[in-house]
């Protein structure tokens, strides 16, 4: 090896080549257009893919705070128009494109997106028919997600006006075009939720671009919508303009106009149900009238009715027949009662110690009043009480003699 041979590293080769490919201005800011495949999103947020066409391929990187921007989701076998600038990753030596901005090729970026959130949700079930709440036919309390400086409140208010002027209106001010209005959206939406009265929400705006409707497309105002408890109608852009919130509502209109129309009725219209209702009950009542007064004139006019003398003569008899039959009734039990009543009596004279008294008996207490039943309770000069049917005798003790008494 000859002494005057520079011998240059490999980081000073990989830097030198990546001087030459920042020198070129057409490397710094290009487009181009292929599939993705190989496509990896790390756990960092950076997105690491290769660009191919049929007959070569391109490592790619999109990192986090620029892929935060993109609208849809990339997933391998999509074509893409992506923009940024080559450059060549030192520790590799391999040059690569450092993406800033991704475009679905053949399709607008937004609209990608909007498909894909549809399918999504549509996939979870939040526009199945059987979560859809039912509006209520009169509404007392209205309450509106709008900017109150657009047409489409303007419009709300004249309809209202005109169709049912009794409804009370709450609006609950939003943002609706632009950073930050996809979450005001929600904000307004739970500020109406919390509170008790509010039998209807309309979310409204007038008529826009794509990007100008986009807040009504994001996911959190879907599922707001989803969760909100009160019944939403969605009324954004003109007839022709479909948003993610159209299918999440449970009552789609074109209008701010429609949906004002689709929230109350038209008192005219009220007023018109309420005198047919009117004739149809009048009609009702005459009707059932004359159907009665003929039912009373038939009745009227039987026999019954024609000789009522009669009939009450007939009751008449009839009545004294049956009392007679229950005084008859009533002698024959109070005797049969009044000869058990004196047998009874009878079998109790019988039993009754004064009955035996009477025959010559007394029975004998001591001066406690208790009755001496047996010698055994006398005590020598103990004074006693002999009761006899026809009276008392206090009489002493003068001598006790046990033993079973023979009358002789």
């Amino acid at each position: 090896m000859q002494n005057n041979i520079s011998v240059l590293k490999v980081s000073e080769i990989n830097r030198y080549v990546k001087g030459l490919i920042h020198g070129d201005p057409r490397l710094r800011d290009l487009w181009v257009g292929g599939e993705l495949s190989n496509f990896k999103h790390h756990r960092s947020g950076h997105m690491y893919f290769t660009l191919k066409d049929s007959k070569s391929s391109l490592r790619c990187v999109f990192f986090r705070r620029e892929n935060a921007r993109c609208l849809f989701k990339p997933s391998d076998g999509m074509e893409v128009i992506l923009h940024g600038n080559i450059s060549v990753y030192e520790p590799d030596g391999v040059y690569q494109l450092y993406v800033s901005e991704m475009e679905p090729a053949g399709m607008g970026s937004l609209f990608l997106a909007f498909e894909q959130l549809k399918k999504k949700l549509e996939q979870e079930g939040l526009f199945r028919p059987e979560h859809k709440k039912k509006i209520p036919a009169l509404p007392r309390r209205i309450g509106l997600v709008t900017s109150t400086t657009g047409a489409a409140l303007q419009d709300i208010l004249i309809t209202v006006k005109a169709r049912y002027p009794h409804v009370h209106l709450v609006v609950a001010e939003s943002l609706v075009q632009g950073p930050g209005a996809g979450s005001d959206i929600v904000r307004a939406l739970g500020l109406l939720n919390r509170r008790k009265d509010i039998d209807v929400i309309i979310l409204t705006r007038g008529g826009g671009s794509l990007e100008d409707l986009w807040p009504f497309n994001e996911e959190m105002v879907a599922r707001a919508i989803y969760r909100s408890e009160v019944p939403v109608i969605s009324a954004v852009g003109h007839e022709t303009d479909f948003t993610i919130a159209d299918f999440a509502a449970d009552l789609r209109a074109p209008t701010p106009t429609a949906a004002a129309s689709a929230a109350v009725p038209d008192l005219g219209d009220l007023l018109d149900v309420q005198g047919q209702l009117r004739e149809r009950a009048a009609l009702a009542l005459k009707r059932r009238l004359q159907r009665e007064k003929q039912a009373l004139d038939h009745i009227v006019s039987e026999r019954f009715f024609a000789l009522p003398a009669r009939r009450i003569r007939m009751s008449k008899e009839a009545l004294g027949q049956l009392d007679r039959k229950l005084r008859r009734e009533i002698v024959r039990v109070l005797q049969y009662k009044g000869m058990r009543l004196q047998g009874l009596n009878d079998r109790l004279e019988s039993y009754s110690p004064l009955k035996v008294m009477s025959r010559g008996y007394c029975y004998c207490r001591n001066e406690e009043g208790k009755i001496i039943r047996s010698v055994k309770d006398l005590e020598p000069e103990g004074i006693l009480q002999l009761s006899f049917s026809d009276g008392r005798a206090r009489c002493r003790t003068e001598e006790i003699e046990e033993g079973r008494i023979v009358d002789k």
